[in-house]
């Protein structure tokens, strides 16, 4: 009987869970974990909305290389660009480069001229890629040393819980120092993930910025030859040829 009894009992809570840690910890324990929390929800954020972003210039460049070089001049293969597109915006710019050479009073190189035109849609569209990973890059840095402040509150209030006791009972220290391990284990927690993140990132940003460098070459190819220079495109596969009836006997 005594048995059942014992196993029917509710089990104790933990008390040295987060809930009891913030709870103990106070104000400060309580704003380290907010910023912690802030400071996740913004990485998960910035990866999730710039992984969206880059794919759409992904799939963009895809249809560059299938479609815009088949078009019979610029103006129309910038129509079957997607709207406010990169390679749209390049496009454009060029173009519009290319109409305001003939107005300089100053004579100016049209290749000086429509590189350096070419080179700052590139370089916007660049920055606008890389926006976001400045926070990643903060958060991975600053986040553990947030989570060492937490810590060393904790430290703080064991040895002071000490010194009022007068011995290092395990009571006495145990809610402290768990709440100064949980705050390390959330800067880690915060860190890992921004640290991939800006690493993942960064990675496909070189990996457009090398296909956008690309097209704007030729394409300036394109704009000082006049249409002359222009890059291969690889020919439709042909279809394959109907296999010959089979003769009746």
């Amino acid at each position: 009987m005594l048995m059942y009894l014992a196993a029917a009992a509710p089990k104790p809570e933990n008390p040295y869970g987060l809930q009891e840690a913030l709870q103990q910890g106070g104000l400060i324990a309580q704003t380290v974990f907010a910023i912690m929390c802030i400071m996740s929800v913004g990485t998960f954020y910035v990866l999730f909305t710039k992984l969206i972003e880059q794919q759409k210039v992904i799939n963009q460049g895809k249809k560059v290389r299938a479609t815009f070089w088949r078009s019979a001049s610029l103006k129309e293969g910038a129509a079957k660009l997607e709207k406010n597109s990169a390679y749209k915006q390049i496009v454009d710019d060029g173009i519009k480069a290319q109409e305001e050479h003939g107005k300089l009073k100053d004579p100016v190189e049209a290749h000086d001229w429509l590189h350096g035109s070419l080179a700052r849609s590139e370089a916007a569209i660049n920055s606008s890629l890389g926006g976001g990973l400045a926070f990643l890059a903060t958060v991975g840095s600053t986040s553990p040393f947030i989570g060492l402040f937490g810590t060393v509150i904790g430290i703080y209030r064991a040895l002071i819980k000490i010194g009022a006791a007068g011995q290092a009972s395990i009571d006495a220290v145990a809610g402290p120092v768990g709440e100064a391990l949980i705050m390390t284990a959330l800067g880690l927690a915060v860190a890992v993930p921004a640290v991939l993140a800006y690493n993942f990132l960064q990675r496909r940003n070189k990996t457009i910025a090398e296909q956008l460098n690309g097209f704007t070459v030729d394409l300036l190819a394109y704009l000082v030859s006049d249409g002359a220079v222009k890059p291969s495109v690889a020919a439709a596969p042909a279809a394959p040829a109907a296999k010959p009836a089979a003769a009746k006997a």
